[in-house]
Parts: C-alpha cells; structure tokens; sequence
C-alpha cells in the first residue's frame, strides 16, 4: 500500500468518525465542534485528489467562516432548557438510522461497480484542473461577465440588508 492509499484511509475513517460524534452529541456547541473536524477531513481528501482551491475553499468558507458563525449563533441561543434536547421519544434517530444505512448499502453497491473501471495514475492535464491557476484563468478568461454579474448581485443585496438593518434598530 502506498502512502497515499494509507492516507486517504486514515482520514476518511477520521471523516466518518467525526460525523458520527457530531450527530451524537447531545451539546450542539461540541457537535459544532465535530463539525469543524469533518471539514478539515474532507479538505484533506480534496488535496489527496489534486484539488487545491477546492480544499483551501473548503477550510476558508466552511470550516472557518460559517462554522464560526454556526458557533456564535448556539453559544447566543442561551439553551437552558436542555430537556428539549433530550427528547426521550425521538423518532428521527430511526429515521436518521434507516437512512444512513440505505446510504451505505448504495455506497457499497457503487463501489464495485467503480473499481472495476477506475484507473490509478491521473494525466497530467486532470492534475492541472484542480489548481487555482486553471480555475482563475478559466473564471477571469471565458466567465468573466457572470462573474461581473454576480460580484454586482452581491453588492446590491449587500446595500440592501444595510438598508433593512438601519430601518429596523431606528
């Protein structure tokens, strides 16, 4: 096995470990927590497959952006109720059972059917594809006015949650 085979195990394993924790965990700051671990995991996994803008985006928006915000949000919430939280009767763990062991069968139906047509070496130009070079040359280069277009949607819902802010605390 080589080192990247070990790798992608050891942290896939840690990917999954680390969901697992977060869906049991009756305290949703240490939920979070196991969040934030499973994102680094995965951007892990996009760097193992030659993705770098994908992982770095990854840690950026997900693991420290949104996760911050997540945290922020539950540590505001003031829980002190945690009898709500602790529901005796909860039937969305069934759900939630019967639903992640329907994702593994298919999982591991698809794996077989993959391996048989994966190939291990990756061409040079698929390598290429995941660098922030080739993404900003492509987005900058063929994309450049939906890109405009977007950067302008987002200035103007910008000006306009200021606009809802300001009339709504005077």
């Amino acid at each position: 096995m080589t080192f990247e085979t070990i790798l992608f195990f050891f942290v896939a394993i840690s990917a999954i470990a680390s969901a697992l924790m977060m869906i049991t965990r009756p305290n949703p700051v240490k939920g979070v927590l196991f969040l934030i671990v499973n994102f680094f995991c995965l951007a892990v996994l996009y760097l193992i497959l030659q993705a770098q803008f994908i992982a770095i985006i990854q840690i950026l928006v997900y693991a420290g952006a949104i996760m911050v915000l997540f945290l922020f949000v539950i540590m505001l919430l003031n829980l002190e109720d945690e009898a709500m939280l602790t529901d005796k009767k909860n039937y969305k763990t069934y759900i939630a059972v019967a639903l992640a062991g329907g994702v593994l069968i298919e999982l591991v139906a698809s794996l077989g059917l993959v391996t048989n047509r994966m190939t291990s070496t990756i061409s040079p130009e698929m390598s290429r594809l995941g660098t922030v070079e080739s993404i900003g040359s492509v987005l900058f280069k063929d994309y450049l006015l939906p890109f405009e277009i977007t950067s302008m949607l987002l200035l103007a819902a910008l000006v306009g949650v200021i606009v809802l802010a300001k009339k709504k605390f005077h």
